[in-house]
């Protein structure tokens, strides 16, 4: 590596104060998981790396106006194991869990993962499905932007040089809502996916109709993709397994991928295609898993009568 400043700021004025300084060639850091490794590949060449370790309050997971906020700074192994999360969205419980190994998950954060904008990471597809925004915090105040429109491109995003992420939220679920991740894994459980499609479906009161539909993409092009076409065919229609077939032939319209050791391009589309029916089909289980659960009848607790004990 090169040599560099390491400045530890305590809070997020510290933060603004140190990017302002050194500009464009500061770089922050928090879990440190991709930008090490670029650092010591000289892919980046920073002046002042600024750490974030020290910076309290940006890693809660609490809910906030019906959803869930994400700090900025929560790993993804704490994301991964939020009983809060486990509870209202365990679907993207189960996407963090798909990330790398537990090793990274322990030190890699929910911000920084975004910021490093790799269009083959699990997180932003799952997110994208559920409606995500993300809050930039700099200098000057902050902002909020939908995760769909934040990717850029390869490894860009539309993050000013002085903005940080603070916050990821995730709106509340509809009612009658199912959602799936799923991907398809080329070697091992760690490795990144061939393609990776997230879906997250509303039925209508009847269960007969899709009130609403949002599909996902990851490792198909060079940011995650929403596949809105594929989307736009399916609301309003009636609940058919072709319906799901030809959604996922419309989603290999919007993908771009590049052929790789994981596989050919042409070979990518076609599994983007069958992912996202798949991916659609889980949601639909999601949801039908979760009406059998509501319509199970609770189990009757046993009063415990205590028997009075002889005096003496």
């Amino acid at each position: 590596m090169i040599p560099f400043e390491y400045r530890t700021p305590k809070n997020l004025k510290e933060i603004h104060a140190t990017l302002k300084e050194f500009g464009g060639d500061a770089k922050l850091i928090a879990g440190g998981t991709a930008l090490v490794i670029m650092m010591k590949q000289r892919l980046v060449r920073p002046s002042c790396l600024v750490s974030l370790r020290s910076v309290r309050g940006l890693n809660a997971i609490e809910l906030k106006n019906g959803g869930i906020s994400i700090g900025g700074l929560a790993t993804h192994r704490e994301v991964e194991g939020a009983s809060l999360i486990g509870r209202r969205l365990p679907m993207l419980a189960e996407t963090y869990h798909h990330v790398a190994t537990l090793r990274v998950r322990n030190m890699a954060t929910d911000g920084g993962g975004l910021a490093h904008a790799d269009p083959n990471q699990d997180p932003p597809p799952s997110l994208i499905a559920l409606g995500a925004t993300i809050k930039a915090t700099s200098a000057n105040g902050s902002r909020t932007i939908p995760l769909d429109e934040f990717f850029k491109d390869y490894y860009e995003t539309v993050l000013g040089q002085d903005e940080i992420i603070t916050e990821v939220m995730v709106p509340k679920v509809a009612p009658n809502t199912g959602a799936a991740y799923i991907k398809f894994l080329p070697r091992t459980a760690d490795d990144y996916a061939t393609v990776s499609a997230a879906a997250v479906l509303t039925l209508d009161k009847t269960n007969k109709t899709i009130a609403d539909v949002r599909i996902a993409l990851g490792s198909v092009g060079v940011t995650p993709i929403r596949a809105t076409a594929a989307e736009d065919l399916l609301r309003g229609q009636p609940l058919k397994s072709e319906a799901f077939a030809a959604a996922g032939e419309k989603a290999k319209e919007a993908v771009d991928p590049v052929s790789d050791f994981r596989g050919s391009a042409a070979y990518k589309k076609d599994m983007a295609a069958v992912f996202v029916r798949r991916a659609l089909e889980k949601a639909l289980a999601d949801i039908r898993q979760q009406a059998k659960a509501k319509a199970a009848p609770k189990p009757v607790k046993k009063k415990v009568v205590k028997k009075k004990g002889k005096k003496r």
